[in-house]
């Protein structure tokens, strides 16, 4: 199945309900204060944030009073405008080669799928790759994430339970260094802001990785599940007070029809997302394409 595909189904529940109730507002026919409120209050329900969609609304109004808008069509196309413009905003994410890719986020948001789904996404580019098994607090992670490893034929670092989490990441480039390996994807706890112990781990895996492997480029991507609206954006500022964010995978997009909290990270935070997982399968993952994902919310 192709990108735009995988895309479309993941977007359904947010295009259904995005796009009915847009339509719905736009068949009244006046531009006027009523409907721009309303179209505030869909935005909000869609998760772009309060302050986000009061703003695009605000530029929404400017724009079709400047280009002298009315139809339904018109209006739709200027939104799908002004969205986008917001998320290519943000810096994006180059790779370049060797990178250390960082995986942090808190507990039950994919975490673990996402390194698996990375690995065969990398691999797939003909990038070599290499796991490190950094969740040593978590029973039985590092069995899990060597699952992954094997489904994407990819090799993995890892320690008995309850080591040193910065001992194996030092380990892992130790391996890679070797190797020459392309890619090293550190899987870490997963914690919330409130678990400094925690958090100071964090700290130390980034100093770790910057002492040993300085030649390598370093991005730390934060995984959060799409299904959490809002609190996927106080996640990032929670865990940004510790380590300096990179990106965004965002998960579990299929199962939400609040996709609108894209918009909210990368306006409100200027953090892009760098992937969106499409599904539940190992290649059910993709790079972020800000005029395709706004496009198929429409």
């Amino acid at each position: 199945m192709g990108f735009f595909k995988k895309l479309a189904n993941a977007l359904k529940k947010t295009k259904e309900a995005f796009s009915r109730k847009i339509d719905a507002l736009l068949s009244h026919g006046e531009l006027d204060d009523d409907f721009y409120d309303d179209l505030t209050d869909l935005l909000i329900s869609c998760d772009l944030g309060v302050r986000p969609a009061m703003e695009v609304v605000d530029e929404l109004r400017l724009y079709a009073r400047k280009n002298k808008i009315r139809s339904a069509n018109e209006v739709k196309d200027a939104l799908k405008l002004i969205l986008t413009e917001q998320l290519e905003s943000s810096p994006k994410i180059e790779f370049e080669f060797p990178v250390v890719i960082t995986i942090i986020g808190v507990n039950g948001v994919g975490k673990t799928t996402t390194i698996g789904k990375l690995a065969k996404y990398f691999s797939d580019q003909k990038k070599s790759v290499t796991l490190v098994a950094g969740d040593t607090f978590r029973a039985a992670a590092s069995e899990q994430l060597t699952m992954w490893a094997e489904r994407s034929k990819t090799r993995i670092i890892k320690h008995a339970e309850g080591a040193d989490a910065a001992a194996v990441v030092f380990d892992g480039i130790a391996s890679a260094k070797a190797k020459k390996t392309d890619v090293l994807i550190v899987d870490t706890a997963g914690r919330l802001h409130t678990k400094t112990n925690l958090m100071e781990e964090l700290k130390k895996i980034n100093k770790v990785t910057a002492r040993e492997y300085p030649e390598a480029q370093k991005l730390t991507f934060i995984v959060l599940d799409a299904t959490t609206g809002q609190n996927a954006v106080n996640q990032i500022s929670a865990f940004n007070e510790y380590v300096q964010i990179d990106g965004i995978v965002l998960t579990k997009l299929d199962g939400t029809a609040k996709g609108g909290v894209v918009v909210a990270i990368e306006r409100d935070l200027k953090k892009p997302v760098v992937f969106v997982g499409t599904g539940e399968g190992i290649d059910d993952i993709e790079l972020f394409d800000a005029k395709t994902f706004i496009n198929e919310m429409f």
